[in-house]
């Protein structure tokens, strides 16, 4: 390692790249971006410049930056207990559990860290619920997590290959191919695990009709159904869970990203196919469920109910949907959009990482999923203003873009002199 001096107190964007360079393992590779404080749906970086942030910390910051009611849950809890053992109780958990429950029309709550350990934590309570059956049937191009288990039904090989043998048994299937799943579902099968709207696949929307065929097909086998809500769920939709879209009740909901309220929480919640196998010392978690996470995820749920945050998203994504739609019949190289709430995917007939890079520029912080979509995943409370100056900015970046293809002689390209947006204050 590249011997070098670097200043504790130095936190200057050179700084800090630098120290990550010399000291991190590289398991992300960042875009040079700083963001130091943020207040509503806006991000400020190191330098003072602003941005509409339509990624939300990857579906996380639902109530965007800085909300009144988490500082204020933050500083009350932070005068009590940072952390209890799960050898004990405290309020919170029950509390949560209960309202999650009640919403979910499920039956019983358990709280981890994470998506992944969600996930992981389903496919141990789905063994248990069926006894010696091993094998999954998960979608092609799903993405249920990092860890072992949840990587392996991970249906994109990128991810899986560095890491072969995964766990053996798992079978994909192509999204919204009801024939293909009623073939590899048998009586071997322990669990189908399904999300409703595949976020890193690229915005996939499973059809209310797969959806009905999987819990006919769990039905009949005995496979427990799972559906992983980790990005599209807790309101994203524009219902608090994304099931109640189709009015398929899976047996297993596993929850995380916008739970804690940008703190790490996850949760499994289980109905009545798994009521009464799970005993103690099956599982559990250090750490899943402590205080400060579980009471964040209690305000959070209390400021989706108080401020009608589902029925702005309703309306908010469904105006969205339609500029979205006006955008593609005026850009060829916008192949199609799909999504619901606030949950879009913009596929181009181009890479999106370039495109998502002149968008930052442009003051907008978006993502990308494989290779040609660009995702966003804003705050509940994004205003309309934000989407529309995003859609202006997204036409003149993709104008650019083509010009900038057309041979030498037709004229330089204009994408480093256009107008900043309001999204995209220097100050």
């Amino acid at each position: 390692m590249e011997e070098r001096t670097l200043l504790l107190h130095d936190e200057t964007p050179e700084a800090v790249q630098d120290r990550e360079k010399n000291f991190l393992l590289t398991t992300y590779n960042r875009t040079p971006f700083h963001p130091r404080s943020g207040k509503g749906a806006q991000l400020t970086d190191a330098s003072g410049k602003t941005y509409w942030d339509l990624l939300g910390g990857i579906a996380v910051n639902v109530l965007g930056h800085s909300h009144p009611r988490l500082k204020k849950v933050l500083r009350e809890q932070s005068n009590e207990l940072l952390h209890v053992s799960n050898l004990y109780y405290h309020p919170a958990q029950g509390i949560l559990g209960e309202k999650l429950v009640r919403a979910s029309g499920l039956l019983r709550a358990f709280f981890c860290n994470s998506g992944t350990e969600a996930n992981e934590a389903a496919l141990k309570f789905a063994r248990l619920a069926n006894p010696g059956r091993s094998e999954i049937v998960a979608l092609t191009e799903s993405f249920h997590g990092r860890t072992l288990g949840s990587l392996s039904m991970t249906g994109h090989e990128a991810y899986r290959t560095p890491f072969a043998p995964l766990v053996p048994g798992v079978t994909f299937v192509d999204p919204n191919d009801i024939a293909a799943l009623e073939a590899a579902v048998t009586e071997k099968t322990s669990a189908i695990f399904l999300e409703p709207i595949m976020g890193e696949g690229g915005i996939i929307l499973l059809s209310d009709e797969f959806l009905v065929a999987a819990r006919k097909i769990a039905d009949r086998t005995g496979a427990i159904l799972v559906f992983d809500e980790i990005q599209c769920g807790f309101g994203r939709t524009g219902t608090l869970f994304a099931f109640q879209q189709s009015g398929v009740t899976p047996d297993i909901v596993t929850l995380a990203k916008p739970l804690g309220g940008g703190l790490p929480l996850g949760c499994v919640l289980t109905g009545a196919a798994v009521e009464g196998v799970v005993k103690p010392g099956h599982h559990g978690t250090t750490f899943g469920g402590n205080p400060i996470a579980c009471r964040l995820g209690i305000a959070v749920l209390e400021e989706i109910e108080s401020s009608n945050l589902l029925e702005r998203v309703r309306s908010t994504g469904a105006w969205f949907g339609r500029e979205l739609q006006g955008l593609k019949s005026r850009h060829e190289s916008v192949v199609d959009v799909r999504g619901m709430g606030l949950m879009w995917g913009i596929e181009l007939d181009r890479p999106a990482a370039p495109i998502a890079a002149k968008l930052l520029a442009h003051g907008f912080v978006i993502g990308t999923a494989r290779e040609k979509v660009l995702r966003l995943l804003p705050p509940y409370i994004v205003p309309r203003r934000a989407l529309s100056e995003f859609i202006v900015a997204l036409e003149q970046v993709l104008g650019a873009d083509d010009r900038s293809s057309l041979p030498t002689h037709a004229g330089p390209s204009q994408t480093l002199g256009m107008t900043p947006f309001e999204g995209a204050i220097s100050k």
